[in-house]
């Protein structure tokens, strides 16, 4: 996640005598085990059901539509939710815990995609709507620098709240590093943002003739 990462590379220039061990979960359940258990110090989740855990706002992301360049849907400014009925979704395994997210998202709004494929990688879905293979519904981060196909809003804006969750009041130290991931926020790459701000979808390259 852009968020940790930038913070981390602050902390190893800042604090060189505090060692960082990143684990990667997609599953909620066992990251939260992780900490029910010590086995970390805390984790960056959206916000979990349970109430047993202290738990901190760190930052608002938006969830986006990814799709090609020239897709019906790139052409509009900002997407309904309900545009997306029968549409071809890149959706995500059931051990990525967004899979089961979505799924509940869509289904409370009625709208029933078709999923043509599923990956495990959050970051994977987007770059293979952007290659033709369908749309992704995906958080914002997970769209990187340089993204080849377009990127739009839902309207109304969907946002979901990223969370620092600990097993108790976390100490001085793990404070800080809440802290400082608060007051970083979550970055959005330029290009990116220039997509969700302006009114049309991105000019499409043209292909060279055969």
């Amino acid at each position: 996640m852009p968020l940790l990462a930038a913070v981390i590379r602050q902390w190893h220039r800042r604090y060189p005598g505090v060692a960082i061990t990143l684990r990667e979960s997609t599953v909620m359940d066992e990251a939260l085990g992780l900490v029910d258990s010590d086995e970390v110090d805390m984790a960056v989740l959206t916000a979990p059901s349970t109430g047993r855990f202290t738990i901190t706002a760190i930052a608002e992301e938006e969830i986006v539509l990814a799709a090609p360049v020239g897709h019906l849907l790139a052409e509009r400014s900002a997407v309904r939710l309900e545009d997306l009925e029968g549409a071809p979704l890149v959706h995500f395994t059931p051990d990525n815990g967004l899979s089961s997210w979505l799924d509940q998202s869509l289904a409370h709004a009625g709208v029933h995609p078709e999923t043509v494929m599923r990956t495990s990688v959050t970051a994977t879905a987007p770059q293979l709507a952007a290659a033709g293979l369908g749309i992704a519904v995906c958080p914002v981060s997970a769209v990187s620098h340089g993204f080849p196909g377009a990127v739009r809003s839902f309207s109304p804006r969907w946002v979901r709240q990223l969370v620092a969750v600990t097993s108790a009041e976390p100490d001085p130290l793990v404070a800080r590093f809440i802290g400082d991931l608060r007051s970083h926020g979550m970055r959005v790459p330029r290009g990116v943002r220039t997509q969700l701000a302006q009114d049309g979808p991105p000019a499409e390259t043209p292909r060279p003739s055969s």
